[in-house]
């Protein structure tokens, strides 16, 4: 539903597939591990990239944002004939998060490290989900997106399924994204990185486009006007961006 708008712009240029994360929205929940590798974003790349070809895309480009570009990034890492474009919004590799991580990330994104606990993290959310997702709104993403968001919230099972994405990637995505690093792989399609300017990856991390040079072989990129939420917040910006990078 948060791509809908974006969706709107891009239609009439290009088939568009906006799929809910395993373990968000309504998708499938990952079953439980003790390295969350279910939840892993290498197991959600794989799901995704199986879902495209049961729909008949044995090559696409693939666009994510925040956790999203996670999961869009293992898919151009894992599944380089199938990815032709990469796309990440507000994010880089989990690895870079963890090894640049200052009083900044543990001050403002302390929730990765609360979500990385045992059982806590879905009773403090599920005592008030409206509160922990106080920054969206009707107003920002439109009545029937707002609604189908309070649903989705209110699951149990979805919100356990969105806690342990962030479990799995202190448990076991850093280690897959070291491997990678290790023995010098890269992701070889074309690259953009866009990120919100209103928002704090920037801040945080400095210039994302150079924290993804050291991950891929071409890569372009620059900030949008936007807070967090961008394809909400700004979505013709958002989709100009992507409809110039396709084309």
């Amino acid at each position: 539903m948060m791509w809908g708008r974006v969706a709107d712009f891009l239609s009439p240029f290009v088939t568009v597939i906006c799929p809910d994360l395993p373990g968000f929205g309504r998708s499938y929940i990952p079953i439980d591990a003790l390295d969350s590798r279910n939840s892993s974003k290498r197991a959600k790349a794989s799901a995704l990239v199986e879902m495209m070809e049961k729909m008949g895309h044995r090559q696409f480009a693939v666009i994510g944002h925040d956790r999203g570009s996670l999961t869009a990034f293992r898919m151009a890492m894992d599944h380089p004939e199938k990815i032709k474009k990469l796309v990440t919004v507000d994010g880089i590799p989990i690895l870079e998060h963890l090894e640049r991580a200052d009083w900044r990330f543990a001050r403002d994104w302390y929730h990765w490290f609360f979500f990385a606990q045992p059982d806590k993290p879905e009773r403090a959310i599920l005592a008030d989900p409206t509160a922990w997702y106080s920054t969206l709104s009707p107003d920002l993403m439109g009545t029937a997106a707002y609604d189908d968001l309070l649903d989705v919230i209110y699951n149990r099972d979805t919100v356990h399924g969105m806690i342990e994405d962030y479990r799995a990637g202190i448990r076991i995505d850093h280690q897959h994204d070291r491997a990678d690093r290790d023995a010098g792989r890269r992701v070889n399609c074309p690259m953009l990185c866009l990120w919100s300017t209103r928002d704090d990856l920037e801040k945080i991390y400095g210039d994302p486009v150079a924290i993804w040079r050291n991950w891929a072989t071409e890569v372009k990129g620059f900030g949008i006007d936007s807070g967090h939420h961008v394809a909400e917040e700004n979505p013709v910006a958002l989709a100009a961006a992507i409809h110039a990078f396709l084309m």
